[in-house]
């Protein structure tokens, strides 16, 4: 049996925090403001992994108003949505995903970003297929306020 899943996060570009896009510390001049170290890239995926085993949301498995997340990781987060999905009788088959942001340029990073991700999900590198887009100057991804993801997943009965 299959299972498919979609996630979207989306987070404010603001100064003083780095820029984490899955699990890397991304050099640019402005960062994602959130609770935990707010990698949208990470977030979506990891809302598409519950999604697709009918476990609900990010926010609803790690809620901002707990202390505990502050800080933390996306990367452990995902670990944690892994062990859920392993709980539920399925493991991750592949992952399709995009970052919708104006700048910086995130090809050059995709390769860690994929490694760190493939590894965390236990599959293959190849199963992970990240794309980045731009708005052309539209919205607030287009205008460098925020950088959004989305992202699909299929689960497969263990």
């Amino acid at each position: 049996m299959m299972r498919v899943g979609m996630g979207y996060d989306a987070h404010q570009l603001v100064s003083g925090r780095p820029l984490i896009l899955g699990g890397v510390a991304i050099p640019y001049h402005l960062g994602l403001l959130g609770h935990s170290d707010a990698d949208v890239l990470t977030h979506a995926i990891g809302d598409a992994l519950l999604g697709a085993v009918g476990a609900g949301d990010l926010g609803r498995h790690f809620p901002d108003t707990d202390p505990a997340y502050r800080g933390i990781s996306s990367l452990l987060l995902l670990e944690q949505i892994v062990a859920v999905v392993q709980a539920q009788g399925y493991r991750v088959g592949n992952v399709d995903a995009t970052v919708v942001a104006q700048a910086p340029k995130l090809v050059p990073h995709f390769p860690q970003m994929v490694a760190n991700l493939a590894k965390i999900m236990h599959i293959e590198p190849g199963a992970v297929n990240l794309k980045a887009t731009t708005t052309e100057g539209m919205g607030y991804a287009g205008r460098g306020e925020g950088i959004a993801a989305y992202a699909v997943v299929l689960v497969q009965r263990a």
